[in-house]
């Protein structure tokens, strides 16, 4: 298995894994599955601050991992949103393990201090993954999104990704860490 930056011409593989989660669950709440050229921007986007990554078995994408901004306002700069998605034939491979590993280890590197994840309940194994590295449950949004027929909850993970220090600097984009190890 190969852990690696994504590229924007990874777009169909990382929609090919996406789309069955938008189209056939709850686990996320978009309705539509973007179009590969909608996939290509928001890679392009998160790209410019954040880690976006990919696995890769035999030349073959079959997961990928990110992490986005929290919340906009300036005081949050120190926190980031992840997610994580396998494709079927990826999965009980440890992939999303090495994925998640790698974009944290990523993310320290940068300066971030504090990692979310938004979980559409219930998903046990998700939340048994988010745990096993740390994540504690902070929050549960109670009906909040409405899909396939029915309300959602969605419970709020968060992860310390290292000691809080006053006066913080401000994170470095991704592109200009010094030296990026995956």
């Amino acid at each position: 298995m190969t852990i690696r930056f994504a590229k924007l011409t990874d777009a169909p593989a990382i929609l090919a894994i996406y789309a069955p989660y938008v189209e056939d669950s709850v686990i996320t709440f978009e309705y539509v599955a973007p179009t590969i050229s909608e996939l290509s921007e928001r890679i392009r986007t998160i790209q410019e601050q954040y880690p976006y990554l990919v696995a890769e078995i035999d030349g073959q994408v079959l997961g990928y991992a990110y992490a986005s901004r929290h919340r906009d306002r300036t005081a949050y700069q120190w926190s980031v949103d992840t997610s994580v998605y396998v494709h079927p034939d990826g999965q009980r491979k440890g992939m999303a393990r090495q994925l998640y590993t790698t974009l944290f280890d990523l993310l320290r590197q940068q300066g971030y201090y504090n990692a979310y994840a938004g979980i559409t309940m219930p998903n046990p194994k998700s939340e048994a993954l988010h745990q096993s590295f740390g994540f504690e449950p902070i929050g549960t949004y109670s009906n909040v999104g409405y899909k396939m027929g029915a309300w959602h909850d969605v419970t709020w993970f968060k992860l310390n990704l290292q000691p809080h220090q006053l006066n913080p600097t401000a994170p470095v984009p991704i592109s200009q860490l010094s030296k990026l190890h995956l």
